[in-house]
């Protein structure tokens, strides 16, 4: 690829990008739009719901209009194909970097002027992920904001998704660029050896973020805020302390002002505990449906799931770079030459270990869902018994129907569900309702 050609690409990316963001709907109000759409009940309808738990689950979901569903149908069904053009943008954009050896020239200019390794590898390590920017951007702007619109799920103002999007981006590539230098440092130290190593920096820097997040990154977006009702705050400083989770307090944040989603987590390692709710789950939800939510994540924390994750992502993290090691030194020595790059620790093939590493993890996909998807079962159950608020639970994950495909077949579960499906949820809450029952009360 020639260098005025290539040049022109991102350039026209960022243009498109652009015109996506000028051309993007307002947001309808969906907080309105779900009450309408959502049928409402009282506490006598749920007292009178049938014992057995597919009914019961049956009656939870006949309250979702036929235009709710087919609404959040295809709204999730979008993200399925958005994943591929996602994919296929990102093998696009490292094939035009590799052909047009940009890189290659980017190095050779700083070695005739500074011999430092570790700089040249870090400017290149730059320059390649702001690329990778311009030529995602269009999609970027479409499925981050656009299509939020679209669809009703975004409140923000363009200026303030990109003054979010910004420091993201921001974040996650100074992040990237210290763990690539690291990498590629290992790489040229440890040839034989450098996909162990790379591993475990990968789960070392896993754990830093998880541990500097909730202090550091996350109020970058939002205000936290101790909880001020007693109401509220009370019964789930209970759940905590009597599964023994270290908190003294529970912090709730402005995700209004991004969207209309209901949202908390508990998160921590090594003893931290940070318990947070956002300010749509306060508002557009009872006291229940709240104590469900948060048994939820709690249960996170205390079966120790982060843990699992670290472990189960490591392990996926480790084979990824055993397939791009041997990927590398094939592909090197039968096209390096062609495209200037001298070995695998040449920072030219940075483009080179993406696309690898891309096309695993695409592949790997259904692997990593159901890993994650596991643990959310595992948390639902919990939840449902640690907060005993079987209806509140499948109140709140009614509101998850309006972005969130209601009820997939198997295969489309396992494809692409990072979460049990609603349906499913519900059903968890039915069963612990129907098992809990008073004795007088059950069916015999």
């Amino acid at each position: 690829m020639s260098k005025k050609l290539f040049w022109l690409l991102p350039i026209a990316c960022l243009l498109l990008a652009a015109i996506i963001a000028a051309v993007a709907p307002l947001s309808e109000n969906a907080q309105s739009r779900a009450a309408a759409e959502i049928a409402p009940v009282t506490d006598a309808w749920r007292a009178a719901l049938p014992h057995d738990p597919v009914a019961a689950t049956q009656a939870y979901m006949s309250r979702i209009s036929p235009a709710a569903k087919a609404r959040s149908d295809a709204y999730f069904e979008g993200g399925y194909w958005l994943q591929a053009i996602s994919f296929a943008i990102s093998l696009a954009s490292y094939w035009a970097i590799l052909s047009s050896r940009v890189l290659v020239r980017l190095r050779e200019r700083m070695e005739k002027r500074n011999r430092r390794r570790w700089l040249i590898s870090l400017l290149s390590f730059a320059s390649f992920i702001i690329l990778c920017a311009a030529f995602n951007s269009p999609l970027d702007f479409y499925q981050g904001y656009y299509r939020e619109h679209l669809y009703g799920l975004a409140n923000q103002g363009f200026s303030s998704w990109f003054i979010d999007f910004f420091i993201a981006l921001a974040i996650n590539s100074i992040g990237l660029s210290l763990v690539l230098l690291a990498v590629y440092a290992v790489i040229r130290k440890l040839p034989k050896t450098w996909w162990i190593w790379g591993a475990a920096i990968g789960i070392g820097f896993l754990c830093l973020l998880m541990l500097i997040s909730p202090t550091y990154i996350d109020p970058l977006f939002n205000t936290y805020k101790p909880l001020a009702d007693e109401k509220v705050k009370q019964p789930i400083l209970s759940m905590a302390r009597s599964n023994g989770v270290p908190a003294d307090n529970v912090y709730q944040f402005d995700a209004s002002k991004q969207s209309n989603r209901v949202s908390a987590n508990v998160s921590g390692i090594f003893g931290t505990a940070a318990v947070r709710l956002n300010d749509n789950l306060l508002n557009r939800s009872s006291l229940p449906e709240i104590k469900a939510v948060m048994g939820h994540e709690l249960g996170h924390y205390v079966l120790n799931h982060v843990y699992h994750f670290i472990f189960s992502f490591g392990l996926i993290l480790l084979l990824g770079f055993v397939f791009v090691q041997h990927g590398m030194a094939y592909s090197l020595k039968r096209w390096g030459n062609r495209l200037g790059i001298r070995d695998q620790a040449d920072p030219a093939s940075l483009p080179l270990f993406f696309a690898l590493f891309a096309t695993y993890l695409f592949v790997m996909t259904p692997v990593l869902n159901t890993v994650i998807r596991n643990a959310e079962t595992e948390a639902d159950i919990f939840g449902v018994n640690t907060s005993q608020e079987p209806d509140g639970f499948a109140e709140a994950h009614l509101k998850l129907t309006e972005y969130r495909k209601s009820d997939p077949g198997p295969v489309e579960e396992f494809l692409f569900y990072d979460h049990p499906s609603p349906r499913k949820r519900i059903y968890t809450a039915m069963r612990w309702k129907a098992e809990h029952l008073q004795p007088e009360l059950k069916p015999q």
